[in-house]
């Protein structure tokens, strides 16, 4: 068949046109992944995410900020805060802006080459022309397309995961910071009341009404509390600036942002165990994340096993012109030749990078059950101790303190059995609210362990009471 001028330079113009239609698709999202990872988001923790990447953006952050602000926090207006203005996850939140970046250069073909050459001996000029295109690159758009649309999803899979985590380690913050401040005040009351039973003591030890050994367990009572109500100050301090940390706050919005005098009260009932793991491996997004780089990793080995013998290929026109002779038309091919290297290494690499993938998945997913298991035995364990304490121990300590008020007053104990017993609840009182942060705080890890990406940190299960000492 003969193959005319016109008809060989068409072909090329024709594959021109097609490469150009691809990779006309491949355009940035008006969203670039954000609406995604914010209904993810919001799906796990009641909360969305926002990006200020934008001055219009920042403003309406710090107005949304400043309103949240206005009122003393609670768990869910401090996840929202920390969601919509910790610059940790803004910054995060650009890896989704370089996946779909890469993604987008995936759809589009390597630049042709142009190539022009101009020969003069006497009077006789040659010119040569030629327009290289990647055929290779034009033939395996689709296969990059899948991978980089696959890894795009991966990259708003980790982005939710960590904005789920800030959600988690807000909470956590805020309850430790809401525990340590209770603490505090209460560190106060026992200070004082110290306070007024060593100067009872040292005025009854001058007129000889008193021991000096009592009178110095008294001071060294004293001593104590006032040790204790500086730890459980700057104990105060760093939980609060902890959780200032994550809300992304500085200046007077630090110093001046409220959380409540108290914990919230228990629930009534603990929530059940019934089908967290079928619920974690449905909702937990690194196992999801895996799963996807798992999908990917196989896609690309297939285009590796794919380009094995033809890793370069190059298509083009190319035409000729001659002092003296007739205009050329024709078309040149480029390959790289498998002699050296036939690819095989490429292939095993792949292989076994699908082998590590695979493997990885299983483990994630091992671990998540494993997680999800040891997260509702620390909330279990923490509401029953807790309830333990609010409705055994503290009603205990306080009938207890009502049986010696009663004998002061019929003046069968004497003022300092009094301030005894109140120095004998400070254990108790302690560690009721360090019972009560404790679930609160296991109740967090549970969440993180189904909907996020683990538990996250040790658990708090026989962690020190609010205003003792921490190694």
């Amino acid at each position: 068949m003969h193959i005319t001028p016109k008809a060989v330079a068409a072909k090329p113009l024709a594959m021109a046109l097609s490469a150009l239609i691809l990779t006309g698709c491949a355009t940035f999202s008006e969203d670039g992944g954000l609406d995604t990872v914010s209904a993810m988001t919001k799906t796990r923790t009641g909360q969305a995410v926002q990006r200020a990447s934008a001055a219009d953006d920042a403003a309406e952050v710090r107005q949304a900020v400043n309103q949240l602000l206005q009122e003393p926090l609670t768990p869910d207006s401090a996840v929202r805060v920390a969601l919509i203005n910790n610059k940790g996850l803004q910054a995060s939140l650009a890896e989704l802006g370089i996946a779909e970046a890469n993604l987008v250069q995936a759809g589009r073909l390597r630049n042709p080459g142009f190539t022009f050459s101009r020969l003069r001996g006497g009077d006789d000029v040659e010119i040569d022309r030629s327009v290289m295109f990647d055929f290779i690159g034009l033939l395996t758009l689709p296969a990059r397309i899948g991978i980089e649309s696959r890894r795009f999803e991966q990259a708003k899979l980790f982005a939710a995961a960590q904005a789920v985590q800030l959600a988690a380690d807000t909470r956590r913050a805020y309850f430790n910071a809401v525990a340590a401040q209770q603490s505090v005040r209460y560190a106060e009351q026992v200070l004082d009341a110290a306070r007024a039973s060593a100067e009872l003591a040292e005025r009854m030890r001058r007129v000889g009404n008193w021991s000096k050994l009592d009178g110095a367990r008294e001071q060294s009572f004293y001593a104590d509390a006032t040790t204790q109500l500086a730890r459980a100050r700057h104990n105060a301090t760093a939980e609060r600036e902890a959780l200032t940390r994550l809300l992304g706050l500085w200046g007077t919005a630090a110093a001046e942002y409220r959380i409540p005098e108290r914990l919230p009260d228990l629930p009534k009932a603990p929530q059940e165990a019934a089908d967290i793991e079928t619920l974690a491996m449905q909702q937990r997004l690194d196992v999801q994340a895996v799963k996807r780089s798992t999908e990917a990793t196989a896609n690309a080995l297939g285009l590796t096993r794919a380009t094995r013998f033809i890793n370069v290929f190059d298509a083009g026109y190319i035409n000729k012109s001659q002092t003296g002779a007739p205009r050329e038309n024709g078309y040149e091919v480029s390959l790289e030749l498998p002699i050296f290297d036939w690819g095989s290494a490429r292939t095993a690499r792949a292989e076994a990078t699908y082998m590590q993938a695979v493997q990885r998945t299983a483990d994630t997913a091992i671990r998540a059950r494993s997680e999800v298991r040891e997260a509702y035995s620390a909330y279990r364990t923490s509401y029953d101790i807790a309830r333990h304490y609010r409705d055994e121990v503290v009603p205990l300590r306080k009938r207890i303190s009502d049986e010696v008020l009663l004998r002061y007053n019929g003046m069968l104990a004497s003022v300092f059995e009094l301030l005894a017993d109140a120095r004998a609840q400070v254990g108790g009182v302690n560690a009721a609210i360090g019972a009560q942060r404790d679930f609160w705080i296991a109740q967090t890890r549970l969440e993180a362990a189904i909907n996020g990406s683990g538990a996250g940190g040790s658990t708090l299960m026989g962690s020190p009471a609010p205003g003792q000492a921490q190694d």
